[in-house]
């Protein structure tokens, strides 16, 4: 029973597997037609749809390639798949008293899969040159001979459902046209006679001293809009990267955990010190105080104190550098414990927030790729300078010991010196590859100007 019940399964799992595969491919023409009307006005993924920097197309046009090599991938196995099950079906001998509900049922799911191939082929027309085949004709015909009488029948009521799909097919092939006459016309531009910015800079002045330019000044305005919206969605996602950890950093450790490590110090009183350093500075503190009294009562600053004076004195610092510490201590701990609750929403927020990333990266090509040449060489050198310069092992060193100190880890200075050896170098070397593999072939200017300046 078991192995036919499994022979069962896989048998359901092959005859399954055209239109998994078609969904999936439709799926992947979904998710294009999604980009193509949230962020190019229902056109093709191009830089002249749209007003995003070079990265966010260069992003968009690999999201586009892979959902494109899924839905050649998809349609290779709905091809297969269906030209074998239609093989297997030709030895099968028709069941006596079909009914007509289940040869409806068939004729209209074949119908459906004429309407996602359908509308595969109008995604994927646009990115085809004129080498690679129709996607979705070489499917259609692989499925058309899978038809039997009686659903080519059921398909030849349904006359209103395919004069819909060819006025839409006609519609996409007028828009094809209209894109091959514009790659035309941008080649032509490419190989003028004149050079290709003196030709739009006479055009953009054309285009604003003609008083008839009522399209233009409204992509002005169009292009101003957009442009603020999106420096204001990236300033508030900033703050919002910034204010939702603190948040939560505080609200946890002053709310959660604090609470919580301030009655386990008070249930062990003796637990003072969390690690050996601030048990010394704690002690230094306090021989310090004292040596402090017995030097004022020995200039006449003060009046002199007996030995159950003084006594009395250093008790009284002992207690309060005592709470001292344990507050400290206390910090430090829920400083650890908040600091991960701060990750953990500081990594929801870039997980939920796919959209606003994408607006902040083009925010920011545009300010860095949009400075002057001596500008960016400035901010290169600044930042060299500081982290990986001559000076910066002082201030790495600050950084550690303000990060134990936050943490309330003991100074570990073979940690710190060997953390200075080797992570100044490997930013360094970063950096420099940074500048040779990317910024070399984005701006040479700027890598010319940084080399004078730095020499």
């Amino acid at each position: 029973m078991k192995f036919k019940s499994l022979i069962k399964k896989s048998s359901n799992w092959l005859t399954a597997t055209p239109e998994r595969a078609l969904n999936r491919a439709y799926k992947a023409a979904l998710k294009i037609r999604a980009i193509e009307d949230k962020h190019f006005k229902g056109q093709k993924v191009s830089n002249e749809n749209a007003d995003y920097g070079d990265s966010v197309i260069s992003y968009f046009r690999t999201e586009v390639n892979g959902y494109l090599q899924t839905i050649n991938m998809s349609l290779g196995v709905f091809k297969t798949s269906r030209l074998f099950i239609n093989l297997s079906n030709l030895n099968e001998l028709p069941e006596e008293g079909k009914k007509i509900q289940e040869i409806q049922k068939n004729a209209t799911a074949t119908a459906i899969f004429f309407e996602k191939l359908e509308f595969i082929d109008q995604v994927t027309s646009r990115y085809q040159t004129d080498e690679q085949p129709a996607i979705a004709d070489n499917s259609l015909v692989l499925a058309k001979p899978s038809l039997t009488t009686e659903e080519k029948n059921q398909l030849e009521s349904s006359d209103k459902s395919e004069k819909i799909l060819e006025k839409e097919r006609n519609k996409q092939r007028n828009q094809s046209d209209k894109q091959t006459d514009s790659r035309l016309e941008s080649a032509s531009q490419k190989t003028g006679v004149l050079p290709r910015s003196f030709i739009n800079t006479l055009n953009r002045i054309k285009q604003e001293i003609d008083p008839k330019s009522g399209e233009s000044e409204e992509q002005v305005i169009n292009k101003y809009r957009k442009s603020r919206l999106r420096t204001a969605l990236s300033i508030k996602f900033i703050l919002l990267l910034i204010i939702v950890p603190l948040l939560t950093h505080q609200l946890s450790k002053n709310f959660l955990f604090t609470p919580i490590i301030n009655q386990y110090f008070r249930s062990h009183e003796q637990v003072v010190f969390i690690n050996k350093d601030l048990e010394e500075e704690a002690f230094m503190e306090l021989s310090h105080y004292e040596e402090i009294l017995r030097f004022q009562g020995l200039i006449g600053l003060r009046e002199n104190l007996n030995h159950e004076e003084l006594e009395e004195k250093v008790k009284e610092k002992a207690k309060e550098i005592t709470e001292q510490y344990r507050v400290q201590g206390i910090n430090s701990i829920g400083n650890v414990f908040a600091d991960l609750f701060s990750v953990v929403a500081f990594s929801l927020v870039i997980i939920s927030s796919k959209k606003e990333i994408e607006v902040l990266k083009s925010f920011l090509d545009e300010i860095l790729y949009g400075l002057s040449d001596p500008a960016k060489a400035f901010l290169i050198i600044l930042f060299t300078d500081m982290f990986v310069g001559f000076h910066s092992p002082h201030g790495w060193e600050v950084i550690l010991e303000g990060v134990a100190r936050h943490f309330g880890l003991p100074e570990n200075q073979e940690f710190n010196f060997l953390f200075i050896a080797t992570f100044p170098v490997i930013l360094d070397t970063v950096l420099k590859y940074w500048i040779f593999r990317y910024l070399n072939r984005i701006s040479p200017s700027a890598v010319a100007t940084y080399k004078n300046m730095n020499e």
